[in-house]
């Protein structure tokens, strides 16, 4: 039933292939032979030799391991096997031929012919089905094994193939590949240049149980295929540690080329492969649309979201490039950068500061931006219930400043980046996030054919300044501990490229849908996916570091930081929400305050940062964010949870 498994499906189809094949070799052999005077023989002799090859071809086939390789990797051992194949079926038909008839029907000339054409019909179709598919391929066979370090490879696709190649391709390679395992059931028990897929990702212990079983002990699991849903990284992960075997994984696929002739190595799988998610399908034309010959302008350039977001909008080419930030370091290191990428784009680094309103008003007189990408913020949340008035004036009266001259100025789109702690907010950063964001809704539904104002909200942003992964890596490089402030707090995750490529496609997305009031005032809202619990985030980093957690590395519970949530939450209860046709981007409506409503309290709030006055301010973030709540408040701890 085994056996039966291996050649279901499409090995099924290459196995008739290859009867019908068979009998098309026996029938031009003869032809080849005879020419014209294949006529002249008797037909039903002929016929019946030309079956009984075929049966003896299927039965040779059957046994003989034809359909465990990959046609589309169709390499020197799948040409050896089809040779020894059709050796042993064209030889069993001499015998068998000669004890039935002693040839008295056939010319015993034809055999060698049959032998040449026989592999010549199976094997062409494979190889060139190969050269199709790929436009070019080898035959390279496997190197000494020598004392390379033994490897099991997870994925049996491309990144699998072009790594064993490369392997072979090496003579002083350090690895040499013992088994696969694949995300898909019905490659088990196939082959790829010879080297077994042995099982699925779900039971690597079967796997190398097998190996172990032939005296093989592979060392590492190596991941060879791009963008692995992290789900499936942390489960590899877990085997891997329970096996006693590192991670790692293959370099980009580019890195790859015909001919490579470099050393071979892997990489250790990094934080980013653990949170990773599918690749969303971007609407990259709609992105160009909304950036390509326009004006732009991001301020917080020379932050974590500010630098990213002008590395994705250059790569758009807009017309001109306006970088605003109030840190001469930070500006100076992204407007560096884009002077050396794009040198031929039009860029004007502004230090400004975007409470200042005055000054910020020049700098739009100045620069004319068509489209405003708002990053700047104060984000750290200790930090900013520390600095309660810096943190008011910056995330709250700097949004005001910067929407309310967009609005002035006539630019097309002015795109807020919020976050998760807007929502339910236990902080005075998220408070005043939300604030900003129900300032931009507002503006947003007063707007008419004007200024369209889109809110893009997400999580923690991997490897972002301040952020808890380049917390862990400093702790870990410094040898521990690791400190979590909860074990069982958990977070969303997503790296920064992903993020700003979602917040330009919602971007593309709002901007499209400007007339139609339907979605005005609404907030999109990025899929972050299942959130991570940050005690494991932390095991899985120490054991990534090939090290053991607990044992060679301690994590200690420290007690959560002022206006830190135990969980974090992306929609608000009474804001669920809307599949977009965008995938990974959602839509939320969350309560919206009208302008009139918001203006005098706003005033106010902006008279009590000007006075210095905490107290006024706590109270009138609470009056314009009800739901705002600290640890201290009653039921806050339901909220939160």
């Amino acid at each position: 039933m085994n056996f039966i498994h291996r050649i279901s499906g499409r090995g099924l189809i290459a196995y008739i292939h290859d009867i019908l094949i068979s009998g098309a070799a026996f029938a031009l052999a003869l032809y080849l032979r005879l020419g014209d005077d294949l006529f002249l023989y008797a037909a039903p002799p002929m016929i019946q030799a030309g079956i009984l090859f075929m049966v003896i071809s299927a039965g040779v086939f059957w046994v003989s391991g034809l359909y465990r390789g990959v046609w589309r990797y169709a390499s020197m051992n799948d040409l050896l096997a089809i040779i020894r194949a059709v050796t042993v079926a064209v030889l069993t038909f001499l015998l068998v031929l000669f004890l039935w008839t002693r040839f008295l029907h056939l010319p015993r000339s034809i055999i060698p012919i049959l032998w040449f054409v026989q592999m010549a019909l199976l094997g062409g179709p494979r190889f060139f089905y190969r050269l199709a598919k790929d436009r070019r391929f080898d035959l390279m066979a496997e190197n000494g094994n020598g004392n390379r370090i033994a490897v099991l490879l997870a994925g049996a696709g491309d990144g699998a193939e072009l790594f064993i190649r490369a392997l072979r391709r090496t003579q002083d390679a350090n690895y040499r590949a013992v088994g696969i395992v694949s995300e898909r059931a019905d490659r088990v028990g196939q082959q790829i240049h010879g080297i077994e897929i042995l099982g699925t990702t779900d039971d690597i212990s079967g796997a190398v149980k097998s190996l172990k079983a032939k005296g093989i002990h592979p060392q590492r699991l190596v991941l060879t295929k791009d963008g692995m849903d992290g789900a499936r990284v942390r489960s590899l992960l877990d085997q891997a540690d329970e096996l006693g075997m590192t991670l790692a994984r293959l370099p980009q696929l580019t890195d790859f080329k015909a001919g490579i002739s470099d050393r071979v190595e892997v990489k250790p799988v990094a934080v980013e492969d653990l949170l990773g998610r599918p690749q969303t399908a971007l609407d990259r034309d709609a992105m160009a649309g909304l950036i390509e010959g326009k004006r732009v302008l991001v301020t917080g350039a020379g932050g974590s979201i500010g630098s990213e977001l002008v590395r994705q909008v250059c790569d758009f080419l807009p017309a001109e490039i306006g970088l605003l930030d109030m840190s001469e370091h930070a500006l100076y290191t992204i407007d560096r950068e884009v002077m050396e990428r794009w040198p031929d784009l039009g860029r004007h680094p502004v230090i400004a500061d975007v409470r200042d309103k005055s000054r910020v008003g020049q700098v739009f007189a100045r620069l004319r931006p068509e489209l405003v990408f708002h990053a700047a913020a104060l984000k750290h949340v200790p930090l900013v219930e520390e600095n309660v008035v810096e943190g008011t004036t910056t995330n709250v009266t700097g949004t005001i400043n910067v929407a309310d001259i967009c609005r002035e100025s006539g630019v097309s789109a002015m795109v807020l980046i919020s976050t998760d702690k807007a929502v339910n907010p236990a902080s005075i950063m998220g408070a005043t996030k939300r604030i900003a964001e129900s300032y931009c809704q507002a503006l947003d539904l007063e707007s008419g054919g004007g200024t369209r104002f889109v809110t893009v909200r997400f999580g923690n942003v991997l490897g972002s300044t301040g952020s808890v992964v380049p917390l862990f890596q400093r702790q870990l490089a410094d040898g521990g501990p690791l400190t979590v402030t909860h074990p069982e707090m958990t977070r969303y995750f997503m790296t920064i490229k992903e993020a700003v490529e979602l917040v330009l496609q919602a971007s593309a997305l709002g901007s499209q849908k400007a007339g139609s009031g339907g979605q005005q005032g609404k907030i999109y809202v990025l899929d972050m996916g299942e959130p991570i619990r940050i005690m494991d985030l932390a095991e899985q980093m120490i054991r990534l570091a090939g090290l053991n957690p607990g044992t060679d590395i301690k994590i200690d519970i420290v007690g959560a930081r002022p206006g830190e949530k135990l969980f974090e939450e992306i929609f608000h209860g009474s804001e669920p929400p809307v599949p977009t046709e965008c995938e990974g981007i959602l839509l939320a409506a969350p309560r919206i305050s009208s302008l009139d409503d918001l203006t005098p309290a706003l005033a106010e709030l902006a008279d009590a940062g000007s006075a210095d006055d905490v107290e006024r301010i706590r109270a009138l973030i609470r009056k314009l964010v009800p739901e705002y709540h600290t640890e201290q408040d009653p039921g806050a701890k339901a909220a939160s949870g």
